[in-house]
């Protein structure tokens, strides 16, 4: 892994391409972006050499009919590396990061079933010694997250035009209700498919269907069915340190509930804004923003922030450590390939 090497503009390019259409071929891109087909591939093979990009298929458990939770730990003082760590192992963690208070960690739970996610929540943390305290909050509504083309840092790399030549892959994240009311069940093909996604959200569809014992054909139609219904969507994670936004913050905003939505749907309109969701609580609005140093991070929460309408309190937390985003761990600001929980 070279921590050193620079993200080009065309890298950037690419990276912005991929957001708009993970699937598409590196010669459709090439063709979008006036490169060559060899120079497309050498720069996203360098991209995910070097930890900066990953694409993978991402399974949203509420199209499986099961809520999602964030949970904030707080922990004895020289326990809580090891616990992020454990936790991050985790097949049903999604995202885990320690805050810069050197105690405190915050995670969101992927659980495919309710005995997974209360075998988490209900048993193993509340018994685990060096966990002092434990809130749960259940997600209510997403208004940002999901696919990483609508992260509003790289609107703008690309024409419109652009955009449009590459298609898409699936739809677009829009908000929605967090847990569907008509969940879907997932064939034994289906787990197949979805668990080459998430090992590379590119692999190709003959890659699929030797796979999961089908047909290209066969498996291309199910893949447009599982994204259709939302229960996996491809996304581009990045390693936003090597973008240059180097401060990243949880932001727990206490909002009045008439305003909740307003202010939801504000955030996700944000550039620093990689995800906000209503959640439970006190603090009734989640979101991690990105900026390019803490003073931008000052400006960005008291100027855009702080003046919104029904804002009541917030709660700036920063980001000591990412230790894992959207199933994908990371090493020095750089991601590494995931492990599974043993």
């Amino acid at each position: 892994m070279r921590e050193s090497s620079v993200v080009q503009p065309n890298d950037v390019r690419i990276i912005r391409a991929l957001q708009v259409a993970p699937r598409a071929s590196f010669a459709s891109i090439a063709s979008v972006l006036g490169l060559t087909e060899g120079s497309v591939k050498r720069r996203y093979r360098r991209l995910c050499a070097d930890g900066v990009i990953r694409v993978a298929g991402v399974v949203n458990p509420g199209a499986l009919g099961q809520s999602r939770w964030l949970v904030r730990l707080r922990c004895r003082p020289g326990s809580v590396s090891a616990i992020a760590d454990a936790l991050a192992k985790r097949d049903d963690v999604n995202w885990v990061a320690l805050s810069a208070a050197g105690y405190e960690i915050t995670c969101a739970t992927q659980s495919r079933t309710r005995e997974q996610r209360e075998d988490l929540l209900g048993k193993r943390l509340p018994r685990t010694a060096a966990v002092l305290d434990i809130n749960a909050f259940a997600m209510l509504r997403q208004f940002m997250g999901g696919r990483g083309h609508y992260w509003a840092a790289l609107h703008g790399v690309l024409s419109p035009e652009q955009e449009t030549m590459l298609g898409h892959d699936g739809p677009p994240f829009t908000e929605a209700p967090v847990v569907a009311r008509d969940p879907v069940h997932l064939t034994a093909e289906d787990e197949k498919i979805l668990g080459s996604l998430a090992a590379d959200g590119r692999a190709s569809l003959v890659d699929l269907a030797a796979t999961a014992d089908s047909t290209p054909g066969r498996v291309s139609r199910r893949l447009h069915a599982l994204l259709e219904r939302r229960v996996v969507h491809l996304d581009v994670e990045i390693a936003a340190a090597a973008l240059g936004y180097h401060a990243r913050a949880n932001l727990w905003l206490r909002v009045h509930p008439s305003a909740v939505k307003s202010v939801g749907r504000t955030l996700a309109q944000e550039p620093e804004i990689a995800f906000a969701a209503a959640v439970s609580g006190t603090y009734n609005i989640h979101a991690v923003a990105h900026c390019r140093d803490l003073d931008e991070m000052f400006e960005f929460t008291t100027d855009r922030i702080g003046s919104l309408t029904g804002l009541q309190s917030m709660e700036v937390s920063p980001v000591l450590r990412h230790v894992k985003q959207a199933g994908t761990l990371l090493y020095g600001d750089r991601l590494v390939e995931a492990q599974r929980r043993a």
